[in-house]
């Protein structure tokens, strides 16, 4: 595997020099800066890797921009509304303009409204690290008493319903204010930080979108896009749903090895690929991360490795970013087939036979708490999870190869 790392720029509390300390092989990053639907340019892409290149004293970091994550997708495109194929155009310049920089792999999703959702940004555990959580009971206070969306308490079963109303009760504004604010964070750095009043108007705009209408537009897209990656030499990796099942009346296309299937079939060449994030589809007890490695593995272009931990086997449940061995997807068997298939990519005379992986997410421990960080990406956390990860990775390849 190729260890990268995720960087939000120049504003990020974790500097190069950080990234370099800790050992990793290659950044992952995006122009947070630029409104999605706009082309990114080539001089803002020349800007970000010379940002990248050099360590806070000046001397050469070494390392590249490696995998963009992420190139947004427009809820224009999503919805098919608008300028939406002025956005579609648009992407595809900006997909050209990476590749004329040396950048082949680029990390998307197709998520209505919010690229991920949680509802603490920073849970304390036992030990006095911090995490992420998803709370369906508190989600659903949110939904129900604080968005107020119209229909929202018949998506929820009635003791969740009535145990939301207990909790919404029993908050202050305070708490009020800060759990509508973790839920509408969406993707750290990102452009976009919506009010509650903009969350409304764009859960309006996805009324006529059904899960049917958005996999017809997603394919819509794929096929102006992928041929272009194809001819050009660009890998596309679609990110799963965070969490990955329905939410807010909103549809979910990409929550299973099934969604993943069927996109990869909707335009069948190498370009169009996957994301491999363990964290986001291990919080859906019926998704085998080591078996969809297996049998989806030769379009995994990228991959995000974390660990979840559930509260149930509910479909839609409860759940928190546990540390990166533990919670309960194997990342050992993961890493495992990992291996295998860049074994087979080697064997066949792939140029893409090591996949870039970054340690996806942290717990806050030690001087990560109070910093002041993206939330989950802490410094000390992820360096963590990577050198545990790298253990794995030596110890599974251990004799393996010269």
């Amino acid at each position: 595997m190729r260890h990268t790392w995720r960087w939000f720029g120049p504003k990020d509390r974790v500097s190069i020099d950080d990234m370099l300390q800790a050992g990793v092989q290659g950044v992952v990053t995006a122009l947070h800066h630029v409104p999605t639907g706009t082309v990114w340019s080539p001089e803002e892409i020349a800007r970000r890797q010379a940002e990248l290149a050099v360590m806070a004293d000046g001397a050469p970091s070494g390392l590249k921009w490696e995998v963009v994550e992420s190139l947004p997708v427009s809820e224009a495109i999503k919805t098919q509304t608008g300028d939406w194929r002025t956005h579609v155009a648009n992407w595809i310049t900006s997909m050209r303009h990476l590749k004329d920089a040396g950048i082949e792999v680029i990390c998307y999703n197709f998520m209505p409204v919010l690229d991920w959702t949680r509802t603490d940004l920073a849970w304390r555990r036992p030990n006095g690290a911090r995490c992420m959580r998803f709370d369906f009971t508190d989600f659903a206070a949110f939904d129900i008493h604080i968005l107020q969306r119209r229909g929202a308490a018949e998506d929820f079963p009635q003791e969740i319903r009535e145990e939301a109303a207990r909790r919404f009760a029993a908050m202050d504004d305070a708490r009020r204010e800060e759990l509508a604010g973790n839920v509408v964070f969406g993707l750290p750095g990102a452009a976009e930080h919506f009010s509650l009043n903009d969350v409304r108007a764009l859960l309006e705009s996805y009324a006529p979108v059904t899960d049917a209408v958005l996999r017809r537009h997603f394919h819509d897209f794929l096929e102006q896009v992928v041929p272009v990656a194809q001819e050009i030499g660009v890998r596309l990796c679609c990110h799963p749903d965070d969490p990955p099942f329905g939410l807010l009346g909103l549809p979910r296309v990409m929550s299973t090895e099934a969604d993943y299937a069927e996109r990869m079939a909707a335009v069948d060449l190498p370009a169009n690929g996957i994301t491999l994030c363990s964290g986001s589809l291990g919080a859906r007890p019926d998704n085998d991360l080591p078996g969809m490695m297996e049998r989806l593995g030769d379009r995994v272009h990228f991959l995000h490795l974390r660990n979840v931990r559930r509260d149930s086997d509910a479909i839609r449940g409860s759940f928190f970013e546990d540390e990166h061995l533990g919670g309960q997807t194997d990342m050992v068997a993961l890493v495992a087939a990992v291996l295998r298939e860049e074994a087979k990519r080697r064997a066949a005379g792939r140029a893409d036979a090591t996949i870039p992986m970054r340690p996806d997410h942290g717990q806050d421990i030690l001087d990560d708490i109070g910093r002041g960080g993206q939330p989950g990406y802490p410094a000390i956390g992820r360096l963590k999870g990577l050198a545990e990860l790298r253990g794995v990775e030596l110890a599974l390849s251990h004799g393996a190869r010269p």
